[in-house]
C-alpha cells in the first residue's frame, strides 16, 4: 500500500461507520464519531484520554491563531512548573475553596514521604503569582502579560466526556498584571473578543458573550466573562472564560509596585483560558451521521484525492493524473489515497468519517474531459470542475463550506431559542431542550430556584447583547438582567 499524504491514513478501527444517530442517541453518536474518526483514544486511567494527531491538528490551528492575536496585545509565552506547594495553593482562600475537590496531590517520591504536599496544577494562578511578587517592583515593570500553553489536572468529577470533561486537559492560560483597574478591565473584554473570534471565525460556531453570575464566576475573581454556545442536543456549554481577578491575588501574594506618584500600590490582575474542550464542541456542533465534519480553517488536510479505475489498463493513467494534482494542490495539504484493495466507495466513506472538507475524484472519463469531480463533506454536493480551474475553485468552495457550517449552526441555535416569562414556561422549554431568553432579578435564591425546578438548568451568562425581558420567572418581580438559561455540560 502506497499512500502519499501529510497526515495519517487511519487504522482498521475506522472501517466500521457510525451506527448511532445524532438525533436519537447523541451521547453514543458522539462517542462513536470521536473514536472512529480517530480523534481520540482511551488510556488506562479513567477520565484521561489520548488526543490523536487528527484532533491535535485542530488544537495547533487554534494555538497558532491565539498566538498571533495575543502577541499583538503584548503577551509573551512562558512556562511554569506543574507542581504547586500546598502552602502556595492555600494563599488565596476563595481560590482553593473553589478547587479543593478537584486537586490531585503528590505526597511521596520514591520511598520517601514529602515534607509538604504538592498539588498537580488545577490552574496556575498561585505558582505564577509567587514569581510575579518577585518580578514586579515598579510601575516600569508593568504591565506584565504572560501566557502558557500547558496541561492541567482536575480530578474529582462524575461522568467524564472526552474533550468536554476529563481529568487532564490542554489549554492556554493567560495571566496579566496592570497598574490600573481600567487597563485590566479593558483586557478582559479584548481577550473575550479574541476567544469569540476563535469560535466564530475558525470553528464556525456562534457564541454569546456575557458575564457570569456571582455563583458561577471563577473562584477568587472579582467577575468572570464567558462565551457560551448551544449544541444540537439541547445543551448549553461554556466555551472560554476571561476573568477579572481585581486585587484579590495581589494582596494575598503581596504583588505591589512603586507607582509614578511614589506610592506603593497593589497590581490589578486578570486570568483567561481556552481549552481542548473546543475540539469536542466543534465535533458536536457540525458532525453528522456519516462521521466528523472539520471546518476547513482548522483542517490540516483540506482535501483528499481519490483515483477511480476499474480496469488495470486505466490504472497508470489515472494514478499519474492524481499524482500530478497532488503536487499542484500542495498548498491545500492534500491526501492522495492510492491504496490498493479498497474500492472507491469504501474510500469515500472512510474520508467522510474523518471529516476531510473536500474530496476530488478522478477517473478515465474525467481525464478525457480535463476535469475532476469535487464533493463537499458538509452537503455531499458534487460538481465537475475543469482541471485548469481547480486552484481557483477550491478556495471558493472551502470558504463556502466554512460559511455554510456557521450558518447552519446559527440556524439551529435560532430555531431552538425561546422566551420564558414564567417558571412554567421555563420548565417546559427545558424539557423541550431549548435555549431560553429570560429576565432575572439578580438574587441567588432565584437562580437556585431555576436550577431546582428546571431539571438542573442554569444561567449560562448575562449576555452583553441585550434582549427584551419580562419579570423574573422565579419570583415574578422586576428583572434587572437579561439571561440565557439552558441545561449545560
Amino acid at each position: 500500500m502506497a499512500t502519499k499524504e501529510k497526515g495519517s491514513i487511519g487504522t482498521a478501527g475506522s472501517d466500521i461507520g457510525i451506527t448511532a444517530k445524532k438525533e436519537n442517541n447523541f451521547s453514543e453518536w458522539y462517542t462513536q464519531v470521536i473514536s472512529k474518526s480517530e480523534l481520540i483514544d482511551y488510556s488506562s486511567v479513567s477520565g484521561s484520554y489520548i488526543i490523536k494527531p487528527a484532533a491535535f491538528n485542530i488544537w495547533e490551528s487554534i494555538q497558532q491563531y491565539l498566538n498571533l492575536r495575543i502577541k499583538k496585545l503584548g503577551v509573551s509565552n512562558a512556562y511554569f512548573p506543574m507542581l504547586i506547594p500546598e502552602s502556595l495553593l492555600k494563599k488565596e482562600a476563595k481560590h482553593i475553596a473553589g478547587f479543593s475537590p478537584e486537586v490531585a496531590w503528590v505526597t511521596e517520591a520514591g520511598n520517601s514521604k514529602l515534607n509538604e504536599r504538592l498539588a498537580i496544577r488545577p490552574t496556575s494562578e498561585t505558582i505564577m503569582y509567587e514569581a510575579y511578587s518577585r518580578w514586579i517592583r515598579s510601575y516600569k515593570d508593568l504591565p506584565l502579560k504572560l501566557n502558557q500553553f500547558n496541561n492541567v489536572v482536575r480530578w474529582e468529577f462524575n461522568n467524564p466526556i472526552p474533550f468536554l470533561r476529563s481529568r487532564e486537559f490542554l489549554w492556554q492560560e493567560g495571566h496579566t498584571a496592570f497598574a490600573t483597574k481600567e487597563e485590566a478591565d479593558k483586557e478582559v473584554i479584548d481577550i473575550l473578543n479574541i476567544y469569540a473570534e476563535v469560535y466564530e471565525k475558525l470553528l464556525a460556531i456562534p457564541v454569546f458573550k456575557g458575564k457570569k453570575t456571582e455563583s458561577e464566576k471563577f473562584a477568587g475573581a472579582d467577575y468572570t466573562t464567558s462565551i457560551e454556545t448551544f449544541l444540537p442536543n439541547g445543551k448549553g456549554i461554556q466555551c472560554a472564560t476571561s476573568h477579572s481577578l481585581g486585587q484579590n491575588f495581589s494582596k494575598s501574594f503581596n504583588i505591589n509596585f512603586l507607582d509614578k506618584d511614589e506610592k506603593t500600590k497593589y497590581v490589578w490582575q486578570n486570568s483567561w483560558g481556552l481549552s481542548t474542550r473546543s475540539i469536542g464542541i466543534t465535533i458536536m456542533q457540525h458532525s453528522d451521521n456519516k462521521g466528523a465534519i472539520i471546518p476547513p480553517r482548522v483542517a490540516k488536510n483540506k482535501l483528499v484525492i481519490i483515483p477511480i479505475y476499474f480496469e488495470e489498463k486505466e490504472k497508470n493513467k489515472v494514478l499519474s493524473a492524481c499524482k500530478k494534482l497532488f503536487i499542484q494542490l500542495e498548498e491545500f495539504n492534500p491526501i492522495l489515497d492510492d491504496r490498493e484493495g479498497y474500492t472507491p466507495g469504501w474510500k469515500f466513506n472512510n474520508w467522510e468519517l474523518k471529516g476531510i472538507p473536500l474530496r476530488i475524484e478522478i477517473g478515465p472519463k474525467d481525464i478525457k474531459s480535463s476535469q475532476a469531480i469535487l464533493a463537499r463533506r458538509d452537503t455531499q454536493e458534487k460538481q465537475a470542475v475543469k482541471l485548469s480551474q481547480l486552484k481557483k475553485k477550491i478556495p471558493e468552495l472551502l470558504e463556502n463550506i466554512q460559511s455554510n457550517l456557521y450558518k447552519k449552526a446559527a440556524k439551529i441555535i435560532k430555531d431552538n431559542t425561546v422566551e420564558a416569562s414564567s417558571l412554567n414556561q421555563l420548565v417546559k422549554a427545558i424539557k423541550d431542550k431549548k435555549l431560553i431568553k429570560a429576565g432575572w432579578c439578580g438574587k441567588e435564591s432565584c437562580e437556585s430556584i431555576i436550577k431546582d425546578k428546571a431539571e438542573g438548568a442554569k444561567i449560562l451568562n448575562i449576555p452583553f447583547k441585550k434582549h427584551k425581558i419580562s419579570d423574573c420567572p422565579a419570583c415574578n418581580k422586576k428583572a434587572l438582567h437579561p439571561v440565557l438559561i439552558a441545561k449545560s455540560y
